[in-house]
């Protein structure tokens, strides 16, 4: 039954053309070898005491948008993306309210304003790691959740439910190259050389960038995601060769078309 409704489930997001899916048992964030440092007042459980499942959903950021980032082109497509993703989650959490399981979906941010992250940088529930609990990616240096298909390149939203769903398989092997360059490149120096979890974001010094951005209608700054090599999107956008953003001999067209959208739309 439960398999079932799982395939009913991945079939309502294939319908919303939904490209990343994954599931996770509430146990796993209690166990300590996957989920080593998280607090027990962020668990499932400790939010909705009746949840035994949660599912997480995935839409990408498209690269040649990113590129132009900080800019009004980016904002834009983040804020679309953000309000898509608390419209599929509702939409998945009615799904499942209608055949008798009683589901909530979670915001995809669970903040009021980005100035408030300066003063408590934390949301009251952590999509990216409910991805990787999951199975969609892991953690790269930059502490975002590096998938196959976009890097992290993604933006998360997920259901908590009371369906004991099967969960799929946490994924194993490591995305993330260490390559650097979303520590070299970060313009605020928040990031730091260090694997997930003992190299954690300055998030008060990348939430203060994020406000000044924000006066400006450029935020989000995008920058760690934006130079990360992993990824299916990188071969479809025909940029396998990250040094593009920093190198502008041979890319010129690029910087061009990418600076030109910066002068318009923003203070």
């Amino acid at each position: 039954m439960t398999d079932d409704l799982k395939q009913k489930v991945q079939t309502k997001c294939r319908e919303m053309e939904v490209p990343l899916f994954g599931i996770a048992d509430v146990c796993r964030w209690e166990d300590s070898l996957l989920n080593p440092d998280m607090p027990e007042a962020f668990y499932p459980r400790s939010i909705w005491p009746e949840a035994q499942s949660v599912l997480v959903i995935g839409l990408p950021v498209h690269l040649p948008v990113l590129e132009t980032s900080p800019s009004i082109w980016y904002r834009e497509e983040y804020r679309t993306i953000n309000s898509l993703l608390d419209q599929y989650t509702y939409r998945l959490a009615e799904f499942l309210n209608g055949q008798g399981h009683p589901s909530v979906s979670v915001p995809r941010d669970g903040y009021g304003h980005v100035s408030l992250l300066v003063k408590n940088p934390v949301a009251f529930f952590s999509h990216r790691h409910a991805a990787y609990l999951a199975g969609l990616g892991n953690f790269g240096v930059n502490n975002m959740l590096l998938t196959p298909q976009f890097g992290p390149r993604v933006r998360f939203g997920a259901v908590l439910t009371t369906a004991a769903l099967p969960a799929d398989p946490v994924m194993e092997g490591q995305l993330c190259t260490r390559c650097m360059e979303c520590v070299t490149q970060c313009p605020v120096q928040a990031l730091n050389e260090y694997d997930y979890p003992d190299g954690l974001t300055e998030k008060v010094t990348c939430a203060g960038y994020s406000q000044t951005l924000g006066k400006h209608y450029r935020a989000p700054c995008g920058v760690c995601i934006k130079v990360c090599p992993v990824g299916e999107d990188r071969m479809r956008y025909h940029r396998e060769d990250p040094g593009i953003y920093h190198n502008r001999a041979g890319a010129e067209k690029y910087h061009r078309a990418w600076e030109h959208v910066r002068r318009y739309g923003v203070k």
